[in-house]
């Protein structure tokens, strides 16, 4: 772990990898619910960094983190949300291609797998998901499309997304929600936040 002084009032942690990052966060959000955690205005994880902004003493709060070990990620936290998935996608079959599976169990293997809201970027509400596991990585498309549908449900590296409007994108898109994930009048605004657990079901409608 290493932290990094971001202007006057900004902490930036930098992490091993992915695993480490998420169990930081956690531990972090844990630390605040439970009044443990100095004042801090937003936390803000990324792949293998967390920006912690509005610290009121960041010398000392860099100190204190330096000395913390989290503990290892528990993915059952919190209540799961439910996407529910029209596994209708014209990139399915090549990711059941990579997979070595059949259409239908990869889908099964999508549903049965438990993710986890990593970080947020790209466009407004959308988050990217760990969860499947390294097994079924796979890559980016080879040439991005130029319109992405809202809605798609989308694989690229170890992360799951769904896009919350329509946009290019390059990742392999193997379903279709009509799951509003970025409404400015609700609160929160996203529904897949950061630390958020989420399970994806069959179906969907239409």
């Amino acid at each position: 772990m290493r932290v990094l002084r971001v202007g006057d009032r900004a902490l930036l942690v930098e992490l091993e990898g992915g695993d480490a990052t998420e169990a930081f966060h956690a531990e972090l959000l844990r630390q605040r619910a439970a009044g443990a955690l100095p004042a801090v205005r937003e936390i803000v994880p990324a792949a293998r960094t967390v920006l912690l902004d509005g610290v009121d003493d960041p010398e000392r709060l860099a100190a204190e983190l330096t000395d913390w070990e989290p503990a290892p990620l528990h993915a059952r936290v919190g209540e799961a949300v439910e996407v529910p998935v029209r596994y209708d996608g014209p990139d399915l079959p090549e990711v059941a291609a990579l997979w070595g599976v059949s259409v239908e169990a990869a889908v099964r293997i999508h549903t049965a797998a438990e993710f986890r809201v990593a970080f947020c970027g790209f466009a407004p509400g959308f988050g990217y998901l760990t969860g499947l596991g390294e097994r079924y990585e796979v890559p980016r498309r080879a040439t991005p499309r130029t319109v992405v549908p809202a809605g798609s449900v989308a694989l690229a590296g170890p992360y799951t997304g769904v896009y919350p409007r329509s946009s290019p994108g390059g990742w392999q898109l193997i379903g279709t929600t009509d799951a509003v994930l970025w409404d400015a009048g609700r609160d929160p605004a996203a529904l897949l936040a950061p630390g958020t657990r989420v399970r994806f079901t069959a179906g969907g409608g239409r």
